[in-house]
């Protein structure tokens, strides 16, 4: 169950502060952002390259975001209040199975008619190429009936690089966003196992002509230890 802490609820003062901050910093070109449904049920799919890109969306998007992270970071004096307060929804990984916990935490996020944020590939791509999605998204797209907005994310990885301590000001990056995908024409076949590798291939092909990244059709390795934790538990598992 999805619950809202005091920290979420600075969520709108949070958004206000970053937003313009964000747009002050960086050069950001934005294309595609009206076609962003202005309400209903709506999951985000973006590539990720930089522990900057939930932070950029969260300022740009008109309508709160959601994403799942570790439970841990709650723990975290330095991230106990600021993750919730960008959206994120804590999940437990002890005792079951996390990327379950997250499916659940997603669902009800979109049931609610919320956005919710996701990155198939499952973690941060460390090369500059995007890799196979996992199939979280669609399962979830199917299971909600939430339209799948792609997204294709440039340059925030020269402004912070996986593992970089800080960002670089005054460069530039884009967040290109694509037509909703709706998951209405895969409803009928949604007992034939192969129906949410199809949708979620369909994604991936999207976010690639959103983003230009060269595409590698195998999964990205295991985040390390310093992993963002708006990895949506491994983008909701599923291979």
């Amino acid at each position: 169950m999805v619950t809202e802490d005091k920290a979420a609820r600075f969520y709108p003062v949070t958004k206000a502060l970053l937003g313009p901050a964000s747009r002050r910093l960086w050069k950001t070109k934005v294309t595609g952002l009206d076609g962003v449904p202005d309400s209903g049920p709506v999951i985000v799919a973006a590539n990720h390259i930089s522990f900057l890109d939930s932070t950029l969306l969260m300022g740009l998007l008109p309508r709160q975001i959601r994403f799942v992270g570790k439970a841990e970071y709650m723990d975290d004096w330095k991230t106990k209040h600021l993750f919730p307060a960008m959206g994120m929804i804590p999940i437990d990984r002890s005792g079951g199975s996390a990327s379950h916990k997250a499916l659940d935490a997603a669902a009800e996020v979109l049931d609610n008619g919320g956005i919710f944020g996701i990155y198939p590939e499952g973690t941060r791509s460390r090369d500059g190429r995007l890799y196979k999605g996992r199939t979280g998204v669609a399962r979830l797209a199917l299971r909600t009936g939430a339209v799948v907005v792609p997204v294709g994310i440039v340059g925030t990885d020269k402004i912070q690089p996986p593992g970089a301590r800080a960002p670089k000001l005054f460069l530039k990056c884009e967040f290109n966003f694509g037509r909703p995908i709706s998951p209405t024409r895969y409803k009928k076949r949604v007992d034939d196992g192969r129906v949410f590798r199809e949708l979620t291939d369909e994604i991936m092909f999207e976010i690639r002509e959103l983003c230009g990244q060269e595409y590698v059709h195998h999964y990205a390795g295991k985040p390390d230890s310093g992993e963002t934790t708006q990895t949506s538990a491994e983008a909701l598992r599923a291979g």
